[in-house]
């Protein structure tokens, strides 16, 4: 089955000679294979005339064709398609009663399409794009019985209700205005009001506006927003962004608690989280802005584990070049340089808030992690050593250029993608070693020609993390750099950072709450400890084990390795695994 796809942000008719035209075989011969909309100067390709040469692809001046081959037993699957060369998607995940169902996999394979359908704001039309109305008749005939086709009847006949936790939490300030308690008030459906406020621990954020909170803030209520509607399926989409590793927990018993009474399909990047959440997990693959085929259902361990290695055994299907792989952890402390930046003692006051430091440097070539709950002063540790902070006490050495990535990316212009890096970064993004492990590695160099403002916020990620670290600076820091990318895009951006201050000798400070993420990129932990918005103390940075050691036993969780794929798994409380490792102060495990 042929796959032709336009992408309609790439394509500039104006800014081209119709290459795509001009150069098809087809064409030459007399065939309509690629015709030209009147109205828009943008091409038509039929597929079915299509010979797969991938001439247009490549002559296409501004990247704006995918042409792919898929099984021809596929297209039976076919649930949804928009257009002649639109997006497509092939089988639905299936909310299954009593289960946390996950969903794994890249951003723009079709998730939000599948929860459109599954909660009937949009009605499939099977791959017909061109029928005047779809209907749930044909639909539901064309699945075998099972759960997912009970569930589209009783969708078709309007007897499901469901509540959606949104991927974006940042945008609720600018949708809805007012203070924390009247939203909550408002759509509390199931009159659980204070046992949910406090359960989610925002009970002193109920006289806050709703543009005053931080991203952690703006996730709790969101989360607290969707579990007071009285619903009979729940989508979380990513409910751990910003949150720390304590809240993370509490979310998933919450969650779990949920599902024992009705549906809930999660989306979750945090493979850690994922992996201690989910009963079975759906992986969607396939090729962003283009198709996007959800597999069945398997146990979690397995889901996660596939994914990570990139082949779907079942399918036969390969979704990655390589495996990610998490590699055994070795002192590097003989391959450091010197120190780039060293402070003492730092104090700051923030109104109520303290923050205090004790002694620590970080070294050419060195990463590291900052750990610790959400409100101790992680970013205001961050913004005193960029300069963007004075500190009332201690002492700070100033000799190192600094490049900054905030948590919060706040941009508004009107500009490409490739505009943004010449103004940022210059022309080295062309080429080199930057372009190959950064450009590339982040899924940049296919943004190029996308209107910065028309970024989504995984895709805005990536590029303000490729121009922090293309600039000219001894020291990188980055504030929540997992924040929207898929497990994938995170896997990828930590290797990035790695690469780029090994290569460079250079040193980095990352902010994450990602304890996957961490695992990857740093050499050693700075360790925050405190009481969230009152105060909080840095202590570090530690070599690897023993600042995830400290960090962890304030959490109060223990992590091991999987035996198959050596990623850190959270160990379910008091069992005998968690039970061994707490009784040798070993809360990360290093060993399968």
């Amino acid at each position: 089955m042929r796959v032709a796809v336009l992408k309609e942000d790439n394509c500039q008719p104006k800014k081209c000679m119709d290459e795509c035209m001009t150069f098809c075989p087809p064409v030459r011969n007399g065939q309509e294979c690629v015709v030209m909309d009147e109205s828009t100067g943008k091409p038509h390709i039929s597929e079915s005339l299509c010979i797969g040469c991938g001439i247009c692809v490549n002559k296409c001046p501004h990247d704006a064709l995918i042409i792919t081959q898929l099984p021809a037993e596929l297209e039976s699957d076919m649930i949804h398609r928009y257009s002649l060369n639109g997006f497509r998607l092939f089988r639905l995940p299936t909310p299954s009663k009593e289960s946390v169902v996950g969903i794994l996999g890249p951003n723009g394979m079709g998730k939000s399409t599948a929860f459109n359908i599954l909660s009937g704001s949009i009605i499939p039309n099977l791959g017909d794009f061109e029928a005047d109305e779809s209907w749930w008749e044909d639909v539901i005939a064309s699945l075998p019985r099972g759960e997912l086709r009970d569930f589209l009847v009783n969708v078709s006949e309007s007897e499901i209700t469901v509540a959606l936790k949104p991927q974006y939490v940042d945008h609720i300030p600018k949708a809805v205005k007012g203070k924390v308690g009247d939203l909550l008030s408002s759509v509390d459906e199931r009159e659980m009001f204070q046992e949910m406020v406090e359960k989610l621990g925002i009970d002193h954020l109920l006289e806050r506006n709703l543009d005053q909170l931080s991203g952690g803030e703006l996730q709790r209520v969101a989360i607290c927003a969707t579990l007071l509607k009285d619903a009979d399926v729940y989508f979380f989409d990513e409910p751990s962004s910003y949150l720390d590793i304590h809240e993370r927990m509490r979310i998933v018993k919450i969650i779990q608690e949920l599902s024992e009474t009705s549906r809930v399909i999660v989306i979750e990047h945090d493979l850690a989280v994922l992996d201690v959440l989910a009963d079975l997990v759906h992986i969607v693959y396939g090729q962003k802005g283009a198709f996007g085929i959800f597999t069945p259902a398997r146990s979690t361990r397995q889901a996660i584990n596939a994914y990570l290695d990139g082949f779907l055994v079942e399918q036969n299907v390969r979704i990655r070049d390589k495996p990610i792989k998490f590699q055994t952890h070795t002192d590097r402390s003989n391959e450091l340089g010197s120190p780039v930046v060293e402070w003492g003692g730092i104090e700051k006051n923030l109104g109520e808030f303290n923050l205090k430091t004790g002694d620590g440097k970080v070294h050419q070539a060195e990463v590291v992690g900052v750990v610790g709950p959400n409100g101790t002063g992680k970013s205001t540790m961050v913004k005193i050593l960029a300069g963007e902070h004075e500190y009332d006490a201690g002492w700070v050495t100033a000799d190192a250029t600094i490049s900054y990535k905030p948590q919060h990316i706040d941009i508004d212009m009107d500009c490409t993608v490739q505009t943004w890096l010449d103004a940022e970064v210059g022309p080295r993004w062309r080429g080199g070693e930057y372009n190959v492990t950064v450009i590339r590695a982040l899924g940049v160099d296919e943004l190029l020609a996308k209107q910065v403002n028309n970024l989504s916020g995984g895709e805005a990620q990536a590029v303000a993390i490729a121009i922090c670290l293309g600039k000219e600076a001894d020291l990188y820091l980055l504030d929540e750099p997992s924040a929207h990318l898929d497990a994938n895009a995170r896997m990828e951006t930590a290797k990035a950072i790695r690469r780029t201050m090994e290569a460079n000798e250079k040193a980095a400070f990352v902010i994450d709450h990602d304890v996957y993420f961490i695992d990857i990129v740093s050499d050693s932990l700075l360790v925050f400890e405190g009481e969230g918005g009152k105060h909080g103390m840095a202590e570090g940075p530690f070599k690897l084990r023993k600042g995830m050691n400290r960090f962890l036993s304030g959490v109060d969780v223990t992590f091991r390795r999987d035996h198959d794929s050596k990623r850190p798994r959270i160990n379910k409380n008091a069992s005998r695994k968690d039970r061994e490792q707490r009784s040798k102060g070993d809360y990360y495990s290093f060993d399968s």
